[in-house]
């Protein structure tokens, strides 16, 4: 469903507007901003989340590393002999 709604712009962001879409296709081009804006937005944001779900946890799984490291050790060197 679609509503109409006003928005004021800058005058200078108008004429960017006109440059790439015509006056009957704006509504269209400004939903397609709107949803890529905002789609770049939510990535920014998860990848934000990672990177501070990493550095929380990065003690705990440097731990895990070096015990996986220490058993895949042991178990080289049981193959070896």
């Amino acid at each position: 469903m679609y509503r109409r709604i006003n928005v004021t712009l800058p005058g200078e962001t108008l004429t960017l507007l006109d440059q790439f879409a015509p006056k009957g296709d704006r509504s269209r081009f400004i939903q397609e901003a709107i949803q890529h804006y905002i789609a770049q937005i939510q990535k920014e944001k998860l990848r934000q989340q990672l990177k501070e779900g990493a550095i929380r946890r990065r003690e705990r799984d440097r731990h895990l590393a070096e015990d996986w490291f220490a058993l895949e050790e042991e178990a080289w060197q049981r193959k070896e002999e």
